[in-house]
């Protein structure tokens, strides 16, 4: 959907849900160009707004430019798409470095937010000073990431991914566990090592060939997401290796890999995705696009028998902004397109459709949000789930290379104890791998 473990998101792909529309988050595809010759002319007398993004964001399928081009017969909106923003990512940094081949609005995945705040914001149209745009209609920790420590805010929020666990409760019931959503999230309210407790009562009378949850790299990046401070402090130092908040989440993820609790696959991966497809795994950390990606790898039996339950504690995958560089061509209709694009009643309408989750919480009580339902989940109330989420999400510290250090502790980290390696073991070759990493 908008995009997104490389980040938390892993450069990963998305399909958004299926009563709420189909999607790609980025990294399913094969790649885009970067295309930055967007023309500012439109023909017959129109202007041409471009818009550089990486994935599907879902502006275009849920016809949102169609609809702006209609309130507004003399634009014309085109975007170029790069699918994985791994490969968007440098490029567009390298074009803000050198002040040129931008487009005129430019997506921001929000494992890059805080470098281009950091280090690019001269280059970008302050969003806060646009017309109609109001800061209380976002959440306050989205708006603040994008926000410069001068107050200038260099990109307006679209998604978010407030964390809950999606749980089959067919297996659930297998294993002599409650599949009452109420009932699960009360197992393990407010402590992820409740959460891995509940881990060890599945194993125990859980289906033969099963675990409890779906992968190592899932388990840790749901409970760093959860936490104020994970990789960098507020000054901008980087404390992942002193952190007791990492080293827990690490500890407790290689416990539970340890005892089998977790499966031995990297997520998004193939081996992972016939995980889902043959039922091999009872839980799993799970923002609303995930839904769509559930649905896109699972049989038609599947259908239905998922719920979701309130995790341990909330945190945040996924999610992007929009920016306007300053020596774009059309500067000021883009601002504009911008502001609409983002406006709370666009979220919602992206809701629906693509299962991007509004960072607008002015969206959170629309028809499209209160009363969103998924094929795979039933009657469960997911929008009304996800928003609650949301609201508790911890303003948590995002530093330049958090993608990095994520990628680093999952797949150069606890995926190794997986396959037999100690916890002390795969936490020296996550550090060594990642600290060579920060050098380069």
């Amino acid at each position: 959907m908008r995009a997104r473990i490389r980040t938390a998101r892993k450069a990963l792909a998305l399909a958004a849900v299926a009563s709420l529309g189909t999607g790609l988050l980025a990294g399913c595809a094969d790649d885009g160009g970067d295309d930055s010759s967007g023309s500012s002319s439109g023909g017959k007398g129109k202007t041409t707004i471009t818009l550089g993004l990486f994935g599907t964001m879902g502006f275009k399928e849920a016809g949102l430019y169609a609809e702006y081009e209609k309130l507004n017969p003399k634009i014309k909106i085109a975007e170029n798409v790069v699918e994985r923003n791994e490969n968007y990512y440098p490029a567009l940094l390298n074009h803000l470095t050198t002040n040129s081949g931008l487009q005129d609005v430019q997506a921001v995945e929000v494992g890059n937010i805080a470098e281009i705040v950091n280090t690019q914001a001269a280059k970008l149209e302050d969003l806060s000073k646009v017309s109609g745009v109001n800061k209380a209609d976002w959440l306050d920790w989205k708006w603040q990431q994008a926000t410069t420590k001068d107050g200038q805010t260099i990109g307006l929020g679209t998604d978010i991914g407030p964390m809950a666990i999606c749980y089959r409760k067919d297996l659930f019931e297998k294993a002599g566990l409650p599949s009452d959503r109420a009932e699960v999230g009360k197992l393990w309210a407010g402590d992820w090592s409740k959460f891995v407790d509940v881990g060890e009562r599945y194993k125990k009378n859980g289906p033969e060939g099963t675990t409890f949850m779906d992968s190592p790299g899932g388990l840790i990046n749901a409970i760093l997401s959860s936490e104020k401070e994970k990789f960098y402090d507020s000054s901008g130092k980087v404390i992942y290796k002193t952190n007791p908040a990492v080293k827990n989440a690490f500890d407790l993820t290689a416990e539970a890999a340890e005892k089998g609790l977790v499966g031995a696959q990297t997520q998004f991966q193939p081996a992972w995705d016939q995980t889902i497809a043959n039922n091999k795994f009872a839980a799993m950390a799970c923002p609303p696009w995930m839904l769509g990606y559930i649905k896109g790898k699972s049989q038609p039996d599947a259908k239905g028998k998922w719920d979701v339950a309130v995790a341990p504690k909330s945190g945040n995958w996924g999610g992007s902004f929009l920016s306007v560089p300053k020596n774009g061509k059309n500067v000021e209709e883009a601002k504009k397109l911008v502001a609409w694009l983002t406006a709370p009643e666009q979220q919602a309408k992206l809701f629906k459709v693509q299962g991007s989750f509004p960072s607008a919480q002015a969206a959170f009580d629309s028809p499209e949000v209160t009363g969103a339902k998924n094929d795979m989940t039933g009657d469960a109330p997911i929008g009304e789930i996800f928003a609650e989420a949301a609201k508790q999400i911890p303003v948590q510290v995002i530093g330049p290379k958090d993608q990095i250090i994520q990628q680093g502790l999952t797949d150069n980290g606890v995926i190794l104890v997986t396959k037999g390696k100690s916890a002390k073991e795969a936490w020296e070759t996550a550090t060594k791998t990642i600290d060579n990493n920060l050098d380069q």
